[in-house]
């Protein structure tokens, strides 16, 4: 379509995550479309996060930009770059060739999503040994050559690009003849997956070996606070395991509507990937499951609560109120690690907290079914 309709020299920027060599593929296009028209394309992947995006685009880490190493490239390598340089400081834009560019995006993605995994690892540990993960990702974080970000233990991590994007880096390894580095990095996403595993056996043992038929209270589906987003959200795993036992479910989320929630658990891997006209066109509604619009309803004669989001909304709850509603022996699986453990349990909760010294109750429990 550019192609068709240029009628003078054009700059083609590509913006969001793609394969790569995926420029190498455009310039391809519109050369072979070209009518003299030059084209020239740069690839500038963007660094936003969800929840974060509007002050990561003012305030940006960096801007990086990728072009051609030609005369006509670095041009318009430099073209681009003045347009950033209206707000953005000179040293913070860093300019590289069309496949660093690329790549480096898939890069950073598999490095954040491998120091989930690495402190998610750490956490079942901790669990065997009776250390605290937050302890000992402080401790760890307090070097600088390691920092502080990115190391809290939590049920998996979610979102649209972390999997796709070190899926997308495995395929680029296998295609380039390199099966060590795309075993390396596939590891990340099996650890993820066995976070989510070992997050439903812990509750499924800690309740007596079986959920089936009993209440178990939701709270939290995004893949993270302060978005709506569900996207490849450690809740759908966790949730489709307790379905598997027969469970029966209450939902809340502040932010995901119950449309959305009835769709993502119905849907099959990935399908939320594909265009719309492609999707299960009305999801089944799952009948052991409610998505209800607050948090004292969803917990109302349940057996168990699971904390699957960090909304701030869920550390200041009235837990002894919440207690007194609630089916006994009364459960909270904290997959965020956000809750006072103590104070729960001076109420009267049996508590599981990830890579957590466990509670008296679940000692005896295998973790892994």
């Amino acid at each position: 379509m550019i192609a068709d309709v240029s009628k003078s020299n054009k700059i083609v920027v590509e913006k969001s995550t793609v394969p790569v060599k995926t420029a190498e593929a455009i310039e391809k296009i519109l050369t072979h479309n070209s009518e003299g028209i030059n084209f020239q394309i740069l690839s500038n992947p963007e660094f936003l996060a969800e929840g974060t995006a509007i002050q990561d685009l003012f305030e940006p880490d960096r801007v990086l930009i990728g072009g051609r190493e030609t005369p006509e490239g670095q041009k318009a390598i430099k073209a681009l770059r003045d347009v950033y340089a209206h707000w953005v400081p000179v040293d913070r834009i860093i300019c590289t060739n069309l496949w660093s560019a690329e790549l480096s995006k898939l890069a950073a993605n598999a490095f954040l999503a491998q120091r989930i995994s690495s402190v998610n690892a750490m956490s079942a540990l901790c669990e065997a040994t009776g250390a605290d993960v937050s302890q000992v990702s402080h401790a760890v974080g307090k070097d600088t050559r390691i920092g502080p970000k990115f190391l809290n233990a939590s049920v998996g991590f979610g979102g649209s690009c972390f999997q796709k994007d070190i899926l997308n880096l495995v395929y680029i390894c296998e295609c380039n003849g390199l099966p060590e580095v795309a075993n390396y990095w596939k590891q990340v996403i099996k650890v993820n997956d066995y976070q989510k595993t070992r997050f439903v056996n812990r509750i499924v043992s800690s309740m007596f070996n079986t959920v089936s038929g009993k209440k178990i209270a939701i709270l939290g589906f995004a893949f993270k606070k302060d978005t709506g987003d569900t996207r490849e959200t450690p809740a759908i795993d966790v949730c489709k395991g307790l379905l598997g036992d027969k469970a029966m479910l209450s939902i809340y989320d502040p932010q995901v509507s119950e449309e959305q929630i009835q769709r993502d658990l119905s849907m099959n891997k990935f399908d939320w990937d594909h265009p719309v006209h492609l999707q299960p066109t009305s999801p089944s509604s799952m009948k052991q499951v409610s998505v209800v619009w607050d948090a004292y309803a969803a917990t109302k004669d349940a057996h168990g609560i699971c904390i699957l989001t960090e909304w701030d909304e869920f550390k200041t709850l009235d837990y002894q109120k919440i207690y007194d509603n609630m089916q006994k022996p009364a459960f909270v699986f904290d997959g965020r690690n956000i809750v006072d453990v103590a104070k729960l349990r001076e109420i009267g909760f049996i508590v599981y907290s990830i890579g957590k010294p466990l509670d008296e109750w679940l000692k005896d429990m295998p973790a892994v079914a």
